[in-house]
């Protein structure tokens, strides 16, 4: 290992001691440290960080600014040891002040999605990605949460998923419909057939037997998008995994509203299943899809004429 790879894997250590996962971070950090490497480099510099940072073709200026705030903030940890390291401005790739709209998938391009999981190669990758994007459709969850079970957090007696350590340290049960508990089983069933001897205990798998990652689910799901078609309206935009995450959020809401309910009582219920520690987090959904802001308005409207 080489001494740049060594402070990063202390860094990490230390952050990850104060409660911080870095998952994200530390696989970013992994990718600086070969890139630096294989550029002569033994140290950061801002040159260095920032063409690192950049790599990325069509990589939207948020996650640009992401990179090089990973290496930021090691940098700014190296700097105390080694006075040759330089810590790049975070000016010169700075993130944008908004929270873009996400892609809301319609049913038929999950169901899409999912049956051009079946065609995937090998038959284990074809069950894990059906599995998994129809588990993430219908629970909302994060994508970490979902690659982060194992096995003993599926508990098919009492139809719930129990989700260990998530965002902000905080875990959870998730209630399943009965049919997702069945489809969960199914897939249980099917990848120990097609990999008996796991190496991991994890529930989702790759065709390796080990515990999915972010790049490993990526790829391939960005082959599906396309296979399918689906793509955002605007060119610039990217469709993402996690926007499967919000669109359960905001087809939940309007079922709400179509239903008559008083949904600002069921908020802190939808808050709770889907881990937000600030409700406000829920409630942004209220102003990220045009038609709930619209079925709003239309039931203040309502309560508005009863009152007067």
């Amino acid at each position: 290992m080489s001494a740049l790879a060594e402070h990063v894997q202390n860094y990490l250590k230390i952050r990850r001691a104060l409660g911080f996962k870095l998952v994200g971070e530390g696989q970013l950090l992994t990718e600086f440290v070969a890139f630096a490497e294989a550029a002569g480099e033994r140290t950061v510099t801002t040159k260095t960080a920032l063409e690192w940072a950049r790599l990325p073709r069509g990589g939207s200026a948020n996650y640009l600014s992401r990179r090089l705030r990973a290496v930021r903030s090691f940098a700014r940890y190296l700097h105390a040891l080694d006075d040759a390291c330089e810590v790049p401005p975070i000016e010169l790739l700075p993130a944008s002040k908004y929270r873009p709209t996400p892609y809301f998938y319609r049913d038929e391009e999950i169901v899409a999605l999912m049956a051009g999981a079946r065609t995937l190669r090998p038959p284990l990758r074809a069950a894990t990605f059906q599995a998994l994007i129809g588990l993430l459709a219908c629970t909302g969850l994060r994508i970490g949460e979902a690659i982060g079970l194992d096995r003993e957090d599926f508990d098919p007696t009492h139809g719930v998923l129990i989700v260990r350590d998530s965002k902000f340290g905080k875990s959870r049960e998730v209630l399943l419909h009965p049919s997702t508990v069945q489809a969960l089983l199914d897939y249980a069933k099917q990848r120990d057939r097609l990999c008996p001897h796991a190496k991991d205990r994890s529930f989702f798998i790759t065709t390796l037997g080990t515990r999915l990652t972010h790049p490993t689910i990526h790829q391939p799901f960005r082959a599906l998008l396309r296979q399918t078609g689906v793509q955002h309206p605007s060119p610039e935009r990217n469709v993402r995994i996690h926007d499967l995450r919000h669109s359960f959020a905001v087809k939940t809401l309007l079922g709400w509203y179509r239903d008559g309910g008083d949904v600002s009582a069921r908020m802190p219920l939808l808050s709770t299943y889907l881990g937000h520690v600030d409700p406000a987090a829920t409630y942004w959904y209220l102003s990220a899809a045009p038609e709930l802001l619209g079925l709003a308005a239309e039931r203040l409207e309502l309560t508005t004429e009863g009152r007067s």
